[in-house]
């Protein structure tokens, strides 16, 4: 048996690394039966059906690290949240979203805002500010005029990363510019709907450089978080994290009880816009969990 890694998925075949090279396998029939299905970034063991032609049977998915939905990738070490400073303009509240399904696997976040060369205005200056101050790595970049590539390279350095954002955002334009080598689909936004086609049509983990691997995903502009527990959405803001234990109440969700440290810091260590985006997630979190009951 060779063990791999499934690089890209597409019309039931996948396609694993190995140190053999690259097979293209099917998974056993077992996987349908159990209800597991295979996802790209997951360490597998193949058997060899055609050395010469690199055919093989996928015969087992080891345990996995962990598993975005979507998009649908695992055993990733960071998530690059891509969203762009203009054409789409920023939308904060998805941008939020997209911070806590990273933040509930544990990942390591990387926010690259591109396309900074279209703000005139540099608001996008503020909203860098604003999460670099929460604690996360912020990069400003335009994949047009080759700004900020250095240091997107040096955040992928060793890593696995998923790239995540809304259609448009230019995440496409951002790996052929920092990597010449690769020649990813493009598409132009249409000015009309402010969205970009989806140019990338499946989940694929591309080598970058040695032990440096980045999958380019689907665009997409909204989440559900309906796995999320309502209690448990506010250790996903990272700001929250000194104060939370520090409420009267125990168990405090820091929306109407009194005596709440985190509610203390709001317009101080807590941005108000930020707080108020997290009501309005934990209220449709409490919502949906009411609906089902």
């Amino acid at each position: 048996m060779l063990e791999g890694v499934i690089v890209k998925g597409i019309g039931g075949f996948y396609y694993i690394d190995t140190e053999s090279g690259v097979f293209e396998t099917r998974a056993r029939g077992i996987f349908r039966k159990e209800g597991v299905r295979p996802t790209v970034g997951d360490h597998v063991r193949i058997s060899v059906l055609d050395e010469e032609n690199k055919k093989g049977s996928l015969d087992e998915i080891m345990s996995r690290r962990n598993e975005l939905i979507r998009p649908k990738v695992s055993n990733v070490d960071q998530a690059v949240i891509v969203f762009a400073a203009k054409s789409p303009n920023m939308n904060l509240d998805l941008l939020d979203r997209f911070l806590l399904l990273a933040e509930e696997q544990e990942l390591e976040i990387v926010i690259v805002i591109n396309k900074i060369d279209r703000d005139g205005s540099k608001e996008y200056e503020e909203v860098a500010k604003l999460y670099r101050q929460i604690g996360y790595a912020v990069i400003c970049t335009s994949a047009e005029m080759g700004i900020g590539m250095e240091e997107l390279r040096g955040a992928l350095e060793n890593k696995i990363s998923v790239f995540a954002g809304p259609s448009g955002v230019g995440k496409s334009s951002l790996i052929n510019a920092a990597y010449a080598g690769l020649t990813l689909n493009t598409g132009e936004i249409s000015e009309k709907i402010q969205r970009g086609r989806h140019t990338t049509r499946h989940a694929e983990l591309i080598c970058i450089s040695e032990n440096s691997y980045i999958v380019d995903s689907p665009g997409f502009t909204s989440l559900f978080l309906n796995h999320i527990p309502s209690e448990k959405l506010h250790y996903y803001f990272k700001e929250f994290e000194p104060f939370i234990n520090k409420c009267y109440y125990n168990g405090c969700i820091h929306v109407n009880e009194p005596d709440c440290a985190v509610k203390a810091e709001i317009g101080r260590t807590i941005n108000t816009k930020r707080y108020e985006r997290y009501v309005n997630i934990f209220q449709e979190l409490k919502k949906e969990e009411e609906r089902k009951k």
